[in-house]
């Protein structure tokens, strides 16, 4: 388990992010973690200077949802990643174990399958707690890791 924030955030001064489209997918139950997340993914696009017009935001209805969405904007060939927020939080039974295997090779296969990065900023906590705490809490906001690793990946992608 993460015990310092692991979401401090370094700029990568880029040169050209102006150029750079990207979609995210935000997953609407637990949306007192996603939407926390999603806000700190926009405002590190924002900072590296990637123009609000070229951010689509799209919503879902829950995590098992994220990998059509998600598969879809990639295959629209519209952005030069996308980012896949969620939250599932351990319940009484294994549907927790499901949901989380399913979006896990759902979000791999868009990585595999198409051209374009697909990052996972899907939190599986045990706890309400846990996620309060990944999503802008005192262990960071995982959706901040996630931009900071979508123009990573873009950079990658443009190198190859």
């Amino acid at each position: 388990m993460a015990t310092v924030n692991l979401s401090d955030y370094k700029p990568l001064s880029l040169s050209n992010a102006d150029e750079y489209s990207i979609g995210i997918v935000v997953s609407e139950w637990n949306d007192f973690v996603t939407f926390n997340m999603r806000d700190g993914a926009i405002e590190v696009l924002h900072k590296e200077g990637i123009r609000k017009e070229n951010i689509k935001i799209f919503y879902v209805p829950g995590a098992f949802e994220l990998s059509f969405a998600a598969m879809q904007m990639c295959k629209s060939n519209r952005f030069a990643a996308v980012i896949a927020i969620g939250c599932v939080i351990r319940g009484e039974t294994p549907h927790f174990d499901f949901v989380c295997s399913a979006v896990a090779h759902g979000i791999k296969d868009c990585n595999v399958l198409t051209k374009t990065p697909t990052i996972f900023c899907v939190l599986t906590d045990d706890t309400k707690e846990q996620s309060i705490a990944r999503s802008g809490g005192e262990l960071g906001n995982k959706g901040i890791e996630a931009a900071v690793t979508a123009i990573k990946m873009i950079q990658f992608n443009n190198k190859v």
